[in-house]
């Protein structure tokens, strides 16, 4: 029996064949609209990026294959899935339990697949059939924006107006929270829907890699404890410690290993210093000063990776003589590698 055309799917010019039209339909069928219409740009956005490439259809790649492996990618997070698998693979089965039934060879089967599964996967997927790192090209633009800019503007344009956003990126991601939380062996600590759901739980309940090394009961430990142990705050109380010490030998590279990255240092009560470079230039001013510093622990919270501590601080150095005394707050935050580093650090705003 042959599926009529919709309307929609002419109008897009999407492959002229009956099993795509069953997969389109499969596809509108199992999964919110949403969805729906983010598999159809998906794959009208992996063959212009395709085109980019001087890829062909028909002599480089499969225009069926690509269309089915694009509007069957989500499957995954329709309740047609399992639960007990991660939305990729679910969606993969789901999608070659449908081909097998409608007598698709084997070998077409296994690239459809590949496809599904290895959409999330980035580095492999363009290293499997044409079809597969085609598929995730079209499939990140339109989630991520991936080379949007070597989109068409009349393609977007004409494609946004025919199948709406509906605020994908958000609402896709949410769908996969939601399914995590729901089933929550289909995501792990390192699959992508664990990356995600970790971030909708509370503090340290789901493990990441490095808590996973932690536990693993060899024993190892970081480079960073074994290597330069005066330098490493295994625990927050020990980073003003580490800090005083650092201070007081000179050590500008040492106290600039303290600081997160993308830290704000408040080194004085006028002005705030925010990256490493910048917070470089303070630390160094407070070497050059010959300025001592002492902390003494006034109160700690602790909350997963984050700590919040207040210090009594004694500053000295002052050409008088004198020194200041202050209640600091600080925001800590723990590294992938154990160490505590500051987030925040503001001696002036308690």
């Amino acid at each position: 029996m042959t599926v009529q055309m919709p309307d929609l799917y002419a109008q897009l010019r999407l492959p002229d064949t009956e099993l795509a039209l069953r997969a389109y339909r499969l596809s509108q069928q199992s999964t919110p609209e949403f969805v729906f219409n983010h598999s159809l740009r998906s794959y009208l956005f992996a063959e212009a990026l395709a085109g980019t490439r001087n890829l062909r259809p028909g002599t480089d790649y499969d225009q069926e294959l690509l269309f089915l492996g694009c509007v069957l990618h989500d499957l995954g997070l329709s309740d047609r899935a399992a639960d007990d698998r991660r939305f990729e693979i679910g969606g993969a089965d789901l999608a070659a339990e449908f081909l097998r039934d409608q007598h698709v060879a084997p070998e077409r089967i296994a690239v459809v697949w590949d496809a599904i599964a290895l959409h999330t996967s980035d580095g492999i997927a363009g290293r499997k059939a044409p079809e597969v790192g085609i598929a995730q090209l079209g499939i990140a633009a339109d989630i991520l924006g991936r080379e949007r800019d070597q989109l068409p503007a009349d393609l977007v344009e004409s494609v946004q107006v025919a199948l709406p956003r509906h605020n994908l990126s958000y609402a896709l991601t949410d769908a996969i929270v939601d399914r995590g939380l729901r089933a929550p062996g289909t995501a792990s600590p390192l699959n992508f829907a664990g990356q995600l759901i970790r971030r909708h739980l509370p503090a340290g309940t789901f493990p990441d890699w490095y808590d996973l090394m932690a536990d693993t009961g060899w024993g190892d430990e970081p480079a960073t404890l074994t290597e330069k142990p005066e330098r490493f705050a295994a625990t927050p109380e020990q980073l003003a410690e580490v800090f005083m010490q650092l201070l007081a030998a000179g050590d500008l590279d040492g106290l600039v290993s303290l600081y997160d990255p993308g830290a704000t240092l408040v080194a004085t009560p006028d002005g705030a210093a925010t990256g490493t470079e910048a917070i470089r230039e303070s630390l160094h001013a407070l070497i050059h000063d010959r300025i001592s510093i002492t902390l003494v622990p006034r109160k700690i919270q602790v909350s997963g990776d984050i700590a919040l501590v207040s210090n009594v601080a004694t500053v000295g150095g002052a050409p008088d003589g004198s020194s200041v005394t202050t209640h600091t707050t600080e925001v800590l935050r723990r590294q992938p590698d154990g160490r505590w580093t500051y987030l925040i650090d503001d001696p002036f705003f308690g």
